[in-house]
Order: C-alpha cells, then structure tokens, then sequence
C-alpha cells in the first residue's frame, strides 16, 4: 500500500479549499457532508459556492490564497483547474502546515480522497490508489445497493445502546447480539419506526440473550481450498468471518487468512512430511481448550479436511471431550490440479475408478497395490508424494507399470506460483528433481495435460517392421 487509509477527526477543524470551479465544486458536495469548518478561496466562485455561503455552510474569501490562509487547517485541497495555480497554493498550504491534495495530481499529493458510501455514521472508503477511479466508482454503486439506506440510522441507535449491552459477557455472545440487531431484528423493524420502537426491540433482544445460557464453544473443521481465496466456500468465509481461534496448517496461503475476524487469535499447527511439526495430541489439546472457553474455534486445513487431514483423529477427540463440530468441506488439490491441466478425474473408456493415494504416511513411504496400479488406463491422484517419487517410479515398474505413462506434477496448485510439470513414469524422479520443486505438490499418476495429450494422440501408429 502506498496509501494507509484513515478516518481523520474533522468535526470542528478547518478545511481549507482553493479554487471555485468544477473541480472545487466535487470536493464540496463531500466536504459539506462533514463538521468541519469550511473555507473556500476563489476570485470568481461559482454560484453554488456563493449560495451555500449565504447560508453559512462554509466562509467565502474572494481572493486567491496566500500565506498564512492555511494555517491551522487540517485538510488542504488545491483545486483550481490551473496547474500553475494549483501547484503554487499546494506550496503555500505544505508551508502552513496543512496535509494537502492536490485535485488530479496523485504524485503531487500527500493524501487522496476515497470514493464514499455514506450511511452516516456507517461509512465505507473505498481507494485504488488513484490509478483506477472506474472501478472504485463501480465499487461503491455496488455496496450502495447492498447497504440499506436506513442502516446509519440502526447505527446510531446501536450508539446509544452499547453501554448496556456490556452487560453481556465479553466476545462472542456480545458479537452475536449486536450481529443479530444489525442483520435480524433491526432490519424486521418498519422503515418509519421511531427511537421508542427501536429502544424496545433492543432492551428486548437484549432481555432475551441475559436470560439465555451461555453457549459452550465450538469448531469447524473448515477445507480452505487448495490457495486461491476465490475457491473458498461461502460457509468458509463465514467461518472464518465469526472465528475467535483459527487453528491453521502450514500450507493455507496468507491470502486466506487474510480473511480471518481480525481480532481472531491465529494459530499454526503446521505439519510437515520428514520435517517439523506440532504433534497432532497438541492440536487437538489446543481446540478443546479454546472451546472450553467458549470459543469459536475454526481448524483450517488446506484442501478438504477429509482428504488425509486427519479428520477421524480430531473428531474422535473432540467427541471424547463432548465438543460440538462440524465439517465444512474445500476443494482437494487433486480436483484443482486436474482441472489446471484441462482434464478430469474420471473419463469414459479410460478409467472408471479413481485412487487417492498418499506418498508417505506416519511410517515413512506408503506401500499400496501397485499391481492394480500398473495396470493400462489406471489414474490417481498423489499426495505428499515429492520426496517419494523415486520410490513410487520404482514400485510401479517393478509391478508392470509401462515407463512411458503420463504423470503430470502441479507445484503450488492455484496459486500465482503455479506451475505445471509434464513428466512420464520412467524419469519422474529425475524429472522433478531437474525442475528445482520445492513447494507443495501433487502428482496426477495416468494423465497429460490437455494439450500434451491432444499431441500424442495425433502422432501416427508405429508400424510393423516385415523382413
């Protein structure tokens, strides 16, 4: 970010305009929205700047600006149409102290002004960095339809009422209520309620959450997909959105957590193959301790939590420890990876049956039938299975597997460091070696990328060589 958004305090301070054209006339249609005092410097201001100074929403001096004018504002906009002008006033108000914009002239300036949703005292600022103002135009048409217009209003009564709903226990259950005000019982009242009827509903709904028990915690063993955010789930993104913990694998990408409560507690548990990890008895441990607080707790592991997530071990622990779950599923990686190299999993006249295997398990490399395996037309999808792959190449073709099937390699699946590795079974090991793959990867035993299979069916039959 070379912009750090803010809300500034302005009730009050001055803000200080130059210019009364076009350019002045857009800063203060927001600036009037504001408390702040007002002052414009323009020799030839347009009419609506003189009306409004009639009316005393702003001080009019009918001059350009000069030393000393800026003084003591906090806010400073240099917006006279004129680059001469502008640059000229824009000096004299970095002179006075004022933090300044200079209206078009992003390099120019030391603040810029978002695009604004107003739902006063709801107010949602919207930036680009000054690079892309259409899009933060369709940004903000957005969330003006989704946010109700009458949502400032619930707002400021929810003001006045946040005093006494400190009643209630601190964290979650005081997130619920006022969760349920804003997107249940406030938005059920009618649109022309008073402040009584608002009061009521919420020393009602409030009432009602005193007399209730306190909610045990609980955890969501949440599948964060493969890394791209945009494949996450919206059950998901809910989660992630109400958790107080979130118990996180290595491997679930930055971005994603990104997404996490930002006052949620963010907890790594990472695991890694032949290296090191958190022991599983502790990352169960860790849930019932947080539940036990009354936490929403979400486990988040990459992929689907039920694809050799150890998914059993936890619930069973959580069972044992009367812990209320429940599972949202992801994307596995195997289903990203196939579909990154434009194929699918199952195919009519290739294959039937799919396998998940796992390179390695808690006892080092995974043994599976590989008789069955080798077979022509078989297709599995391979964990864990890049430190493994020479044992893999191995138990194959020692149980028949020809050298030349297809096993393609997709390193960081989904992220913007993708890559895609076309490999035969013959030379995977050195082939996955020689690419340099470091980060996590799976291996698509029996298929080519789309293209690279296009190719070899097109190559002509070989033909039978006669004495």
């Amino acid at each position: 970010m070379r912009h750090f958004p803010i809300f500034m305090a302005v009730a009050g301070r001055r803000i200080v305009v130059s210019g009364g054209g076009e350019a002045a006339l857009a800063k203060l249609r927001v600036l009037l929205k504001t408390e702040a005092r007002l002052s414009v410097f323009a020799a030839t201001p347009a009419v609506e700047i003189v009306s409004w100074a009639a009316a005393g929403r702003l001080r009019l001096v009918r001059r350009p600006l000069e030393p000393g004018d800026a003084v003591c504002a906090v806010l400073f906009y240099a917006a006279n149409d004129d680059e001469t002008e502008d640059a000229r006033v824009t000096r004299l108000a970095q002179a006075d102290g004022a933090l300044t914009n200079w209206v078009d002239n992003l390099d120019a300036s030391r603040f810029i002004t978002p695009a604004i949703v107003d739902r006063d005292p709801v107010t949602v600022a919207i930036g680009t960095e000054g690079t892309a103002p259409v899009l933060a135009r369709a940004i903000k048409a957005d969330m003006e339809a989704r946010l109700p217009s009458g949502l400032g209003v619930l707002a400021r009564f929810g003001k006045g009422f946040r005093k006494a709903a400190n009643a209630l226990p601190f964290g979650r259950v005081r997130r619920d209520f006022w969760r349920e005000y804003y997107f249940k019982t406030g938005p059920n009242l009618p649109k022309d309620a008073d402040g009584a009827q608002v009061r009521t509903a919420l020393d009602g709904l409030l009432a009602d959450y005193l007399s209730r028990r306190v909610q045990p915690g609980r955890v969501a063993l949440v599948g964060a997909g493969p890394g791209d955010p945009e494949l996450l789930t919206l059950k998901a993104r809910r989660a992630l959105d109400e958790a107080d913990v979130v118990i996180h694998d290595r491997l679930v990408a930055p971005e994603i957590l990104e997404l996490a409560r930002r006052e949620a507690k963010l907890i790594q548990a990472g695991k890694e193959g032949f290296g090191p990890s958190m022991p599983q008895e502790n990352i169960c441990q860790l849930m019932i301790k947080h539940a036990a607080q009354g936490d929403y707790v979400v486990r988040l592991k990459s992929g689907d939590p039920a694809i050799y997530g150890r998914l059993d071990d936890e619930t069973g622990t959580l069972d044992a420890a009367h812990v209320d779950w429940v599972i949202v599923p992801g994307i596995t990686a195997a289903s990203a990876a196939t579909a990154a190299i434009g194929q699918s999993l199952t195919k009519r006249g290739r294959n039937s049956a799919l396998r998940f295997l796992t390179g390695h398990d808690v006892k080092g490399f995974a043994e599976h039938d590989w008789r069955g395996l080798a077979r022509s037309g078989q297709v599995a999808a391979i964990y864990m299975a890049r430190r493994g792959a020479l044992f893999l190449q191995g138990r194959l073709m020692m149980h028949g597997a020809a050298p030349d099937t297809p096993v393609t390699v997709v390193e960081n699946v989904t992220r913007s460091d993708q890559r895609v590795i076309q490999a035969q079974l013959g030379d995977l090991a050195a082939t996955i070696a020689a690419s340099g793959v470091t980060g996590p990867a799976i291996l698509l035993y029996g298929l080519a990328p789309h293209t690279a299979e296009a190719a070899l069916s097109a190559l002509p039959e070989p033909q039978e060589e006669h004495a």
